[in-house]
């Protein structure tokens, strides 16, 4: 599983990174910093949550 971002489409909402903190982060410039772009399976639930609650689908699981 891979996690990508289009940095183009991100407006620093923060909902990735309150759904899973562990994972993302929004940087001071505005835009979400991705910590392990490559999680296990174990890991698929919560990312998908983060996912989807992202408002303006900058965010995709491969």
């Amino acid at each position: 599983m891979r996690i990508e971002a289009d940095l183009t489409r991100c407006e620093g909402l923060g909902m990735c990174e309150t759904m899973a903190p562990d994972f993302f982060e929004v940087s001071d410039e505005g835009t979400v910093v991705i910590h392990d772009p490559s999680p296990g399976e174990e890991h698929r639930q919560e990312l998908t949550a983060a996912v989807d609650a992202c408002p303006v689908l900058a965010l995709k699981l491969q």
